[in-house]
């Protein structure tokens, strides 16, 4: 029998003015001619999103909601060339602190997607070198809650660049140059246009990297249909990671617009996959990248539980039978 948790992304549609991405442009932050007056006012934006992320965690506490992706725009222009001597995290240290504690009380699992300019086998040294840069930063984010950042930051593979064996391989390169503390953090998610379940597999089966199966990115992109084929693999992925299975799980918008998200989840879809891991197993979690967010859990759940072929454990949980 295998355990089956659900998380979403972000942002919740039901809990009002909680946005934890509010942000600033860099040209805002010029316009105020106080240097050190623009900098306060980062913090008491960066500090809104962290207790507005609070209020996200007490909401899925409410909700048994045990799986939840941190927005990568807590803090705004963290990494910006002009602010690299800001120390953003001390004045945000205690908040940070609090939601990792109210996280690992409430046994959420938590984790950052970060955004599609990191490019780990990028042609451009100034490219990698931002990217290590932002994933730092979520590193440094995870330490100052008090979460154990290993396999806490999931990404693409990157840039296909017309050539998926050198841009294979110029990840392979670049990865030596990624320090460790921050090669520990990283999973890799195969997508829907440049590498497929294969590609990905071969980077994680050569870097000790947990592999992400998105099953939509599979559908709309892959060289065998066949998943099953490589379920084993990606399980043993795992092997050396403290946390269960991770998997993504969306819906396409309609046929002609396959690759965009759907608002909710197609049951069916996901059961199609599900039954095909039964029992492969103990625990996988599930993350649902739908447009409504934890609404869109909340419906699957509501379809979940009219099955007959599971056991209802909590608000976002099942057992598949």
């Amino acid at each position: 029998m295998t355990i089956v948790r659900l998380g979403y992304v972000a942002m919740s549609m039901e809990l009002k003015n909680a946005s934890p991405s509010q942000t600033m442009t860099f040209t805002q932050f010029q316009k105020i001619e106080d240097r050190e007056a623009a900098i306060r006012k980062l913090e008491r934006i960066a500090l809104s999103n962290l207790h507005n992320t609070l209020r996200l965690l007490k909401h899925n506490a409410a909700s048994a909601i045990r799986f939840y992706r941190l927005t990568s725009r807590l803090i705004p222009l963290a990494n910006h060339e002009e602010l690299l001597d800001w120390n953003y995290i001390k004045p945000l240290k205690e908040t940070l602190r609090e939601i990792g504690d109210f996280a690992k009380k409430h046994q959420i699992r938590v984790d950052f997607h970060p955004d599609h300019f990191v490019l780990i086998n990028s042609k451009q040294k100034h490219i990698l070198k931002n990217s290590i840069s932002t994933l730092k930063l979520h590193y440094l984010l995870l330490k100052a809650m008090g979460i154990d950042p290993t396999h806490r930051c999931v990404m693409h593979v990157g840039g296909n660049y017309k050539d998926t064996e050198m841009s294979l391989e110029r990840f392979v390169d670049n990865w030596m140059r990624v320090p460790k503390q921050i090669q520990n953090t990283i999973m890799l998610e195969n997508d829907d246009t440049s590498f497929t379940l294969e590609d990905t597999l071969y980077l994680c089966e050569k870097l000790d990297i947990p592999l992400v199966f998105d099953y939509h990115h599979h559908l709309a992109h892959h060289q065998d249909a066949n998943w099953e084929n490589n379920w084993n693999r990606v399980v043993q992925t795992w092997i050396h990671s403290p946390l269960p299975i991770k998997m993504h799980i969306s819906s396409p918008k309609s046929e002609e617009a396959f690759r965009h998200h759907s608002d909710y989840i197609d049951v069916d879809m996901f059961f199609k996959f599900l039954k095909g891991i039964k029992g492969s197993v103990s625990q996988i979690d599930c993350m649902v990248e739908a447009k409504r967010k934890d609404e869109a859990l909340f419906k699957l759940m509501d379809e979940v539980k009219s099955r007959k072929d599971i056991e209802m454990i909590d608000g976002s949980s099942f057992l598949l039978k």
